[in-house]
């Protein structure tokens, strides 16, 4: 069910993603495919399953989209407060030579020449590691402190977990085809 993402009906009747799994009410389970919310919409699949006439917004495969994008820089910024996140292209290169990377994250608007070393690097020092091209710049470095960041790794544990899992569902839900996410 973890992969899955839960939405529960509020007390207006609105149709409410749940991210946390934590709200109160019968959990209305769907598939973080975009093609999946926008059936679930359109075929008033919500209300069948909460047994109940529902209100969906028109727009709740986009909430769902930002939702998970917020929750997945939420994460690396988590991150970095518990000091598990190393930005830079110096500093990252040196933390994929020794080894001590869970997940590589590239701005999706870096020069692709720079993105292509450095995934290069990661995959000779670290095959398998995911490689993460979803964010901006702009928005990698706000949750470090800085103007932009476009080299991050997020050293191994349950927070990289964690933001590996999300980043799988922001990339279904937002239709994304090629991600290079290998998570």
């Amino acid at each position: 069910m973890r992969d899955l993402l839960r939405f529960v009906v509020a007390p207006d009747g609105g149709v409410v993603l749940d991210l946390a799994g934590k709200l109160p009410g019968r959990g209305l389970w769907c598939l973080p495919r975009r093609d999946m919310i926008d059936r679930a919409c359109g075929r008033n699949l919500f209300a069948r399953a909460a047994r109940a006439s529902v209100s969906v917004p028109g727009d709740l495969a986009e909430q769902v989209v930002g939702a998970l994008r917020q929750r997945c820089l939420d994460l690396i910024g988590l991150a970095r407060r518990a000091g598990l996140v190393t930005a830079g292209y110096e500093r990252v290169r040196l933390r994929l030579a020794a080894g001590r990377a869970a997940a590589l994250i590239q701005a999706v608007d870096a020069a692709p020449g720079g993105r292509r070393k450095m995934s290069a690097l990661a995959e000779s020092a670290m095959p398998g590691l995911p490689v993460v091209e979803v964010f901006t710049a702009g928005e990698l470095g706000r949750v470090q402190g800085r103007d932009a960041a476009v080299h991050v790794v997020l050293a191994p544990g349950t927070l990289a977990d964690r933001f590996i899992s999300e980043v799988a569902r922001l990339s279904a839900a937002a239709g994304i085809e090629n991600t290079d996410t290998k998570a």
